[in-house]
């Protein structure tokens, strides 16, 4: 078997997932058949980027490095047959952003371990990877508050002859979510054609940028629902869910080569008819106790409109009141009001909503029309997540049942989409299943960006 019979690195407590910041810490061990020689006997401690162009390619043509230390635990000398352990322990800087691994790059942490010999003797070397999450506490993201909605009106030919007008109307609950938790679509759409639409579409999307010479884009399709058609002349309101399966964050603070954003694309089969709405996956739920309030100057308005009503009901009531006895009764008649709206008179009637009114349900009766929406089981790609096997994604928000409110927690026990790896440190926790990093072999090559981002976030 040779000199060195055993090699290998330990962390404590069998450690794999750390965060910025932390000290990682563990033990060198190896086992000799025979004495050996060795200059010294070092370990040390790493984590970069590297991006390239080419699938799977590790000749990365673009790398970045977060930290490289070197510490010798034993000088120079004769290592004695038997097994031989030696403690190391770094400090992992605060600024490392977390493991990643995709198509065209990785975020790479590891530890490996030296023994170096006299000249023209072998030397020997192991290594063990780590993973670094950097928490994305989605209550910190700017503008996150309130929902995300889009339009767009799209003209199109039929029939060689015929032009139709199809208006699309979609909006999110929310603008960020975690892993489990579920993404509301409202979706209104008016065909003003005399053609049948195709299917409605709405898909959960995935864009990883690797910033080389010229970038790479990554587009590929996480989970996506299918709903009915719309009728020539009709206008139809589709309600969807999509459930956010494992993956990994929106921001990798810190890494400069690669950028990962996600979005819901909503749209029709025939026409080609598409919005966009940008969302945040995050680790740490958004709470509503923490959203700023906007409608605290409503309540002092509404008062201020109330005032010179109630200021002006005593001169009406000496007024038309005869028993000036009685002051706190109201008289026969009420205070002066307006006249009752004729049904005929078009200046008194309500005002319709304006054009860029989202509610489709308060705006008039949809029509279904006999196609109703086709409700189908969600479909997830099994080539969709692009993370660092032995990363997990925790999530503190609490619990709830199937019940929940479209803003509100995760499900009860959702531990089948949740986070890829199980809890650590966690009695309570229920071990999930470990899922692998995606199969590339049968990945197609990156597409180009998608149309821009042009959603309108309401608060």
């Amino acid at each position: 078997m040779g000199k060195l019979q055993e090699f290998e690195i330990k962390f404590d407590n069998n450690k794999v997932v750390y965060t910025p910041g932390e000290s990682i810490s563990g033990t060198v061990r190896f086992k000799l058949g025979q004495p050996l020689q060795c200059k010294a006997i070092k370990v040390n401690c790493n984590g970069f980027c590297g991006i390239t162009s080419k699938i799977n390619e590790t000749a990365w043509s673009e790398e970045e490095q977060y930290f490289n230390n070197t510490i010798s635990v034993a000088d120079k000398g004769t290592l004695i047959q038997g097994e031989q352990t030696y403690p190391f322990k770094f400090l992992i800087p605060a600024s490392a952003p977390t493991s990643f691994e995709g198509n065209y790059g990785r975020i790479i942490y590891r530890v490996r371990a030296f023994i170096d010999t006299p000249r023209f003797a072998k030397d020997y070397n192991t290594e063990k990877p780590f993973y670094l999450l950097s928490l994305l506490n989605l209550n910190e993201v700017p503008d996150i508050w309130g929902s995300c909605s889009s339009a767009v009106t799209q003209q199109f030919t039929y029939m060689l002859m015929k032009t139709g007008t199809v208006v699309m109307k979609a909006q999110t609950d929310m603008k960020g979510y975690t892993p489990g938790q579920i993404i509301q679509v409202l979706t209104n759409i008016h065909n003003q054609s005399g053609k049948t639409t195709g299917n409605m579409a709405a898909s959960l999307m995935q864009r990883v940028t690797y910033e080389t010479k010229r970038p790479t884009y990554d587009v590929r399709t996480i989970a996506s629902v299918e709903g009915g058609v719309v009728k020539a002349g009709k206008e139809l309101e589709w309600k969807e869910q999509i459930i956010v399966p494992p993956l990994p964050q929106s921001s990798l603070a810190g890494c400069e080569l690669i950028k990962i954003e996600y979005y819901i694309k909503v749209g029709l089969k025939s026409p080609d008819v598409m919005v966009t709405l940008p969302i945040h996956i995050g680790n740490v739920s958004l709470d509503k106790k923490l959203q700023p309030c906007n409608k605290a100057a409503a309540p002092s308005s509404a008062t201020a409109e109330d005032k010179p009503a109630s200021a002006s009901m005593p001169d009406t009531t000496i007024a038309t009141t005869p028993t000036p006895t009685l002051p706190p009764r109201p008289g026969p008649k009420p205070a002066p009001r307006p006249i009752p709206r004729s049904r005929t008179s078009s200046h008194n009637s309500p005002s319709a909503p304006s054009a860029d009114y989202h509610q489709g349900a308060e705006g008039g009766t949809l029509m279904n029309d006999g196609f109703p929406n086709k409700r189908q089981s969600q479909l997830v790609s099994p080539h969709a997540f692009s993370y660092a096997p032995g990363l997990f994604f925790p999530h503190n928000q609490q619990p709830s049942g199937p019940s929940t409110v479209p803003c509100g927690p995760m499900f009860s026990g959702s531990t089948g989409a949740t986070a890829p790896y199980p809890t650590e440190n966690s009695a309570s926790s229920m071990p999930t299943p470990l899922i692998l990093p995606p199969d590339y072999v049968t990945s197609a090559y990156p597409q180009e960006a998608p149309p821009s981002y042009d959603a309108t976030c309401n608060t």
